[in-house]
């Protein structure tokens, strides 16, 4: 998996489309409409922190957990900046580690997906599995398999910041649906002089019934699976779904 270094720097640039203030809504809604407080709260994959400090604002005991050190960098500063004390604690999802029990972790902005082996998603599913309290929740969403071939596909796409210019650019494995993204950041430094780095990471899709298996053998069953940013139950030919599980009291 990528460090996302040089993604570090511009992923805020060029994920300015998201509301995250909204993102924390609807999930504060989701698991209010479960019956479940949120308590203590881990962001699991939080890149830049975005959304750690969205639900931190809305009163949510939420700390962050990130691969990348970059993002971490990045996401510190902006708690700062906001005021918002939060913890930040460089792991990998795979190797989560806490110092004791949350009741709800989030996972968002299709960063499963990144883990391309089906051991690796079990592996992470299992630590999360052993680190919520029983009958917490762990609520991410994911990029369907309908978004991996027709929208990811083998596409090129172009973003024109004020900041960075960046082509993207993705191949298609036609037999698994994984997508490599090769990202090519083009950030002026003054007129006509431009300075390039690069990031290329994976991404693999995964299906329901797939998603569902892996969740209970690591502990978890499957509670439901929504279009995203709806309660409107999953349907095929969306880009993304968010899935809500949620820890099975021990015998």
């Amino acid at each position: 998996m990528s460090s996302y270094t040089a993604f570090a720097e511009f992923y805020d640039y060029l994920t300015n489309d998201v509301d995250y203030d909204k993102r924390a809504e609807y999930f504060c809604r989701l698991l209010e409409r479960r019956g479940h407080s949120m308590g203590l709260t881990l962001d699991l994959a939080c890149g830049t922190g975005s959304l750690t400090i969205a639900l931190a604002k809305r009163g949510v005991d939420v700390y962050g957990i990130d691969a990348s050190p970059s993002m971490l960098t990045v996401a510190q500063e902006k708690a700062a900046q906001a005021n918002t004390p939060i913890l930040f604690l460089c792991q990998r999802m795979e190797e989560l580690d806490l110092f004791g029990t949350v009741d709800t972790v989030i996972c968002t902005l299709d960063s499963i997906n990144h883990l391309t082996e089906e051991k690796a998603v079990l592996q992470a599913f299992e630590r999360v599995a052993l680190f919520l309290e029983p009958n917490g929740y762990f609520v991410f969403d994911v990029n369907t398999p309908y978004k991996h071939r027709h929208i990811l596909g083998s596409n090129t796409f172009l973003y024109d910041t004020d900041h960075v210019y960046c082509v993207w650019q993705n191949t298609l494995d036609e037999e698994t649906g994984v997508v490599e993204i090769n990202l090519d950041f083009f950030a002026r430094q003054e007129k006509d002089i431009y300075r390039r780095s690069g990031e290329c990471f994976y991404e693999r899709p995964y299906d329901s019934a797939e998603i569902q298996i892996l969740l209970e053998r690591a502990g978890m069953e499957l509670v439901d699976i929504y279009n995203d940013m709806t309660f409107t139950p999953a349907s095929p030919e969306q880009e993304r779904w968010v899935v809500v599980a949620r820890k099975m009291r021990e015998n």
